[in-house]
């Protein structure tokens, strides 16, 4: 394959005899390199190399002014902001950085194209008084405001000219037009010299008038990176840019443009491929890249549509891969150190007196936080097992140790919402993590660059005084972040090459791999990033969308023009933004194919295969035998013989392995804790009770104190957990519900002539269990929550907090009350009959639920049922407790049973 820039040297070296004496301009500096490496690779012998140069230094030349950085120019266009004297009420720094990056961006585009200012800027504001206000009758004062900030357009821009002209600087539109102004004086000292134009596009109109007055000069030459396909077709927009100027220009009505070949109507194989999310396409570029041969590899070129595909690509090259050439770096904004600067500086951005615990946890958990503070895991133990939900800065500050405590304070201190605080601590921790990061890294160059970053604040901070705020500070640290990037090292001659589209300009590649060909990606779609209306971008000669898709569209179709094999792969996902669209490119393909042109269309997607999952089995170990020797000599509890029936693993992992779970913060009250509350606030009411009898004047009491005692028990269950406000609050209230509910049905009850005699409240109940079997003592544990005799019928009573009905305490089979998770209330309160019997004697007792959430159902009795419709027996009997007995029995050998493997079960 001959590419563009072979051809078109080979043509220039025929005319001159000696091209070191010609100035090359490309459209970048890329570009050039590649120009210089075709001339060093094509000579024979050793000679002068031309000036090669792109458009932008061969206007700064012109112009002589250099192009200001962009953070440099939002400083000095408010430094000119602050200078127009018709805007009484100016906004602040940080406002004024959120719109002026769109209206610097339009004054860029009317310079480059040579808008006469006054005119212009008269028509915005005309049409942004119709815009909006239409009348001229009963203006406010906004109105105003709103109107005196158009008019003062003008002003504004011939302040920015002003500032930076006196510096020799200006943003790349300015430059544009000043070299325009000494173009004159260039030809005039210049003018005998060659200069060649290779490459160019889209020329916006400061570029079309260097270009053609040089072209009179008759040492000038232009070469068009086109097609004979395309420029013939007066509908095809890939050539609309050329067309219009070999139309227009004066030099070519008396010459033949240059077009170096014919190349889009040759053989070549188009692959289409339909993939599911971007992750796909970079696998299968992999894949695509494995099958090459290194020869080939040279040959490729892969282009992202999307830049943001380029992580994923990296991670899917295969190891066949000898030498890689990436055009575009990663941007900074993705590393996680960047991500820390912004947790950290959203935590100060709130300036409240108290710090959250999220904010705190999001700077100890990320892996910067561990660097800089050894003792980060600890302080998180310790907010979570203290509960607190905020906390002042001060009394943070005490969790640390002390050889912790001045990087702590330099994080979480008040940085008093001052930018040069913001600034100066930011460095001190760059700095300490430079120290601790002593090998070189990824992360060094992340962390060298930010430092980079954080010193060009500071020395904008000491020459202009508009950075006053934490917010300020991140929306200028946000915007260098997100326009910085890790370059990569490589031979950018040789190898695959990797690039982004506009980096493909006078290149070819014999095959061409194009990822993210969607709607709205490439091309780009509409964009509305600007001020000026489309009727004064009409009126003005400025471009419209219509003309950015011509862009595109040539870029596009200029990667076809000489390449064999062009694959085209777009994600078919929807999702967001994203339609899963594929390009009107494809589908113009698809539409006009030419009969050279071989074209081939898959659809990938994920391999499915559904394996069935066996249940996991842990077998019994010596060492496992010897922990259920302990648990059975401590004692078996009701919920932990409960947590076995709905699943052996939870077992094994909680009481075995005793694994628990993550403690963390408990920002919401939770059912456990409700629970416990509930339950501590009744012991206190009750436990005094003891042995006597409830009466009206006792019951009274305890309601006069419910609010005292469950604020009491918030506080020490809850602990620094916070019940004013919020959900919590509304937790607190429901708990001070439950238990007024609950003693208004016991003062109904006594009320009704009932008697109510407390026996006992939260014992603890110990029980062995004689099983021969077994070659070890077996007891059962717990706390009865309360015991009771109701006109005399003992009753022994469950509180549970959840919603409980009479179904769940009732049986048919004994067997399910050791299959069936179902059960497993009816399971508990069984357990504390037969724990109780020790105590009492049980014979015609009841033993049942009292539900918080259905209290209306009163005490849910355990019973007996020999069918669905038959009648329950509710009594405790000792034949009762033989039949549970038996059931413990068989389910604690098969806990103990060695031979017996801890066998997951099904979760429906």
């Amino acid at each position: 394959m001959v590419t563009f820039l072979q051809e078109t040297l080979a043509e220039i070296q025929k005319k001159y005899s000696d091209i070191s004496e010609i100035t090359f301009i490309l459209p970048s500096k890329r570009a050039g390199g590649f120009l210089m490496n075709e001339l060093k690779r094509e000579s024979s012998k050793t000679h002068f190399a031309p000036r090669i140069v792109s458009i932008e230094e061969f206007v700064e030349e012109l112009s002589n002014l250099s192009i200001v950085d962009n953070t440099e120019l939002l400083f000095k266009s408010y430094e000119a902001y602050s200078r127009i004297n018709s805007i009484d009420e100016k906004d602040d720094f940080e406002t004024f950085s959120t719109w002026a990056t769109t209206l610097l961006n339009d004054f860029n585009e009317i310079d480059r194209y040579l808008v006469e200012p006054k005119p212009f800027f008269s028509y915005l504001a005309n049409i942004k008084t119709l815009e909006r206000w239409g009348v001229q009758d009963e203006q406010t004062e906004l109105i105003l405001n709103y109107l005196r900030f158009w008019e003062s357009l003008p002003s504004f821009y011939e302040n920015i000219q002003s500032i930076l002209l006196n510096e020799n600087i200006g943003y790349q539109g300015m430059v544009y037009r000043e070299a325009i102004s000494n173009l004159e004086h260039y030809i005039h000292t210049n003018g005998n010299k060659t200069h060649i134009f290779i490459g160019f596009n889209a020329l916006n109109t400061a570029e079309q008038h260097i270009i053609q007055e040089l072209l009179e000069t008759g040492n000038t030459a232009v070469y068009w990176d086109t097609d004979q396909s395309f420029f013939q077709d007066a509908k095809h927009s890939a050539s609309h840019f050329i067309r219009k100027y070999i139309k227009e220009w004066n030099y070519f009505k008396n010459k033949e443009p240059k077009f170096i070949a014919d190349n889009f109507e040759k053989p070549k194989h188009f692959q289409f491929v339909e993939v599911q999310k971007n992750v796909g396409q970079a696998k299968y570029v992999g894949e695509l890249l494995s099958q090459l041969s290194e020869e080939e590899i040279n040959k490729t070129a892969i282009v992202l549509g999307d830049e943001n595909l380029l992580v994923p690509l990296l991670y899917s090259l295969p190891y066949n891969l000898k030498n890689v050439n990436i055009t575009m770096g990663v941007y900074l904004k993705n590393f996680p150190a960047v991500v820390f600067f912004e947790l950290l500086f959203g935590i100060h951005l709130r300036n409240a007196e108290t710090l959250y615990y999220k904010d705190i946890l999001s700077i100890l958990n990320h892996p910067l936080g561990n660097d800089l503070l050894p003792q980060a895991h600890t302080i998180a133990e310790k907010l979570a097992k203290e509960n607190i939900t905020h906390i002042a800065p001060n009394n943070l500050f005490e969790f640390s140790k002390m050889e912790d405590n001045g990087m702590f304070q330099l994080l979480f201190q008040d940085w008093k919402n001052d930018s040069k605080t913001v600034v100066k601590t930011a460095l001190q921790i760059l700095a300490e993590l430079q120290r601790k990061k002593k090998t070189a890294s990824i992360e060094q160059v992340v962390l060298h660059q930010l430092t980079l970053i954080f010193s060009k604040i500071e020395a904008l901070n000491e020459k202009y005084p508009y950075l006053k705020s934490v917010k300020s500070t991140l929306t200028i640290f946000s915007e260098l972040a997100a326009s910085a990037s890790l370059d990569f090292e490589g031979d950018a001659y040789k190898g695959l090459q990797i690039m982004g589209v506009l980096e493909t300009r006078v290149l070819d590649f014999e095959n061409v791999i194009i990822t993210s060909v969607n709607e709205g990606i490439f091309p780009s779609g509409k964009s509305n990033a600007s001020f000026i209306t489309y009727d004064l971008k009409q009126q003005f000669n400025l471009p419209l969308y219509t003309e950015k898709d011509a862009i595109y569209t040539y870029h596009f179709y200029r990667l076809l023009h000489r390449a064999k094999s062009i694959t085209l792969l777009y994600n078919n996902h929807s999702e967001g933004i994203n339609t899963g669209e594929k390009s009107r490119f494809i589908r113009q393909l698809e539409i006009e194919k030419h009969p050279n042109h071989t074209v081939e269309k898959r659809i990938l997607s994920p391999k499915v295969q559904i394996k069935s999952r066996a249940l996991k089995q842990i077998k019994k170990s010596e060492a496992v035998v010897q922990r259920l020797r302990e648990i059975a000599e401590k004692g078996f509890s009701p919920s932990t013989l409960t947590s076995y029936i709905r699943n052996p693993l939870d077992f094994y992992f909680q009481k075995i392995l005793r694994l628990n779970d993550f403690e963390e913060v408990e920002e919401t009250v939770a059912a456990n804790t409700l629970g416990t509350i509930v339950h501590d606030t009744l012991e206190t009411f009750y436990k005094p009770l003891e042995g006597s009898f409830l009466s009206i004047e006792k019951l009274s009491e305890m309601k006069d104190r419910i609010h005292e005692q469950v604020t009491s028990e918030f506080k020490k269950t809850f602990k620094g957990g916070t019940f004013t406000k919020g959900k919590n609050l509304i937790v607190f209230e429901v708990t001070k519900r439950y238990i007024s509910n609950f003693i208004d049905r016991e003062i109904v009850e006594v009320e009704a002539g009932n008697t109510i005699k407390i026996s006992k409240i939260e014992t603890d109940l110990t029980l062995e269990i004689p099983i021969p079997e077994l070659d070890f003592p077996v007891k059962i544990h717990g706390k009865v929550d309360r015991v009771d005799e109701y006109n005399g019928q003992v009753r022994i009573i469950d509180y549970k907090t959840g919603l409980v009905n009479q179904g769940d305490v009732e049986i048919i089979e004994w067997e399910a009350l050791t299959q069936d998770y179902k059960y497993s209330k009816a399971f508990q309160i069984l357990a504390y009959a037969l724990m109780m019997n020790k105590e009492i004697p049980i014979d015609n007792a009841e033993a049942g639920i009292i539900s918080f959430k259905n209290l209306s159902s009163g005490f849910l009795k355990f019973g007996t049922k020999t069918s669905a419709y038959s009648k329950r027996e509710q009594q405790i009997t000792s034949e009762t407790l033989e039949n549970f007995t038996a059931e413990l029995k068989k389910i604690i050998l098969e806990i103990c049973d060695p031979s017996i493997p801890f066998i997951e079960k099904e979760i429906a």
